[in-house]
């Protein structure tokens, strides 16, 4: 049984090889011509590749070296990047990616830019910009990871982010998509009640992250992660769902609950398949809507692993993806 494991983690670290069922965390995908590329939390980021969304490559780490700015900024650094999202805009794709310290909100949203996401073409070259962003304990109420990028209608772009503390949060972005606009402007877009004997620079209760902002039948759904993650047997994530008329909020639940207040409807939970299901993007590729998580495989010692179902809407308007697999 030993022996099994260790030839399945060798597969999984080893690029090249095409694989169905993937380890991933916090996975992000975009398409470029008949290429699918998923990017997710690993020691640098790493990138797979795939024609169909079901048969993917490993193509390695988006940084062989943990960029500069990162040891400088983050004393307690322990190599890993997480939770990364990645658009195209300019004429260019945006990565964007987390630094932190785990359990601490000394944290920091980094962005790096490409002309291609095809590792064969002679224009790949991954640019780092540096820090968008950063927490400091004792300084903010909110951390610094788990970065989503969004539109409004009037082709503003924002940055909705965070992790436990007091919610998660949008701001502002220049059209450069690589600095904050000015005056800052710093919403508050969810959030759960936390204990109040908690200190500032404790995570605490109120376990709610990864926010991510998908336009449809004219409203701004703001997905969430409720509860917790990365337990294995013991992790309880989850998919919530609220939806506003503008960016900002508020987001409300199908109830009418602010999602300011705790509110938010279930999309997707564990079942007898997965322990936990969660950390989700959502995106439109060929006319048809996708939710794209990861869950811990009940049937595989609790491994994460990616997730991709069709999403559908009711007769109200609310996502609908099958419970059941």
């Amino acid at each position: 049984m030993k022996q099994s494991i260790l030839i399945i983690i060798a597969l999984f670290l080893f690029s090249g090889n095409v694989l169905s069922q993937i380890f991933v965390h916090d996975p992000v995908i975009t398409q470029e011509n008949d290429n699918y590329y998923l990017f997710c939390t690993g020691f640098g980021i790493t990138q797979w590749s795939s024609p169909d969304m079901k048969n993917w490559t490993k193509e390695g780490p988006v940084f062989k070296e943990t960029p500069q700015w990162v040891l400088e900024s983050l004393t307690d650094f322990a190599g890993h990047m997480w939770a990364p999202d990645i658009i195209f805009h300019n004429d260019q794709y945006y990565l964007y990616y987390s630094v932190s310290a785990f359990g601490k909100n000394t944290s920091c949203i980094g962005v790096a830019t490409n002309k291609t996401l095809d590792p064969d073409d002679p224009d790949y070259k991954w640019t780092d910009h540096g820090k968008v962003i950063q927490s400091v304990p004792g300084r903010d109420d909110w951390n610094a990871i788990d970065p989503a990028i969004a539109f409004d209608d009037d082709g503003q772009p924002w940055m909705s982010f965070g992790s436990f503390w007091n919610g998660l949060k949008l701001v502002k972005l220049n059209d450069d998509l690589t600095t904050i606009a000015q005056p800052e402007e710093w919403h508050t877009i969810a959030k759960r009640e936390r204990s109040f004997d908690i200190e500032e620079t404790e995570a605490g209760d109120g376990a709610i992250e990864a926010p991510f902002i998908f336009k449809q039948n004219g409203y701004y759904y703001l997905f969430v992660s409720f509860d917790y993650c990365c337990r294995a047997a013991e992790s309880t994530y989850k998919i919530m769902v609220g939806r506003a008329k503008n960016i900002e909020g508020p987001y409300l639940d199908k109830e009418g609950k602010s999602m300011l207040t705790g509110g938010g409807s279930l999309v997707l939970k564990g079942n007898d398949n997965w322990y936990a299901i969660g950390h989700n993007a959502a995106y439109t590729f060929n006319g048809k809507d996708y939710l794209v998580c990861h869950g811990y495989d009940a049937h595989d010692n609790g491994r994460q692993k990616l997730i991709i179902r069709e999403m559908e809407w009711d007769n109200d308007g609310w996502p609908v993806v099958d419970q059941t697999k």
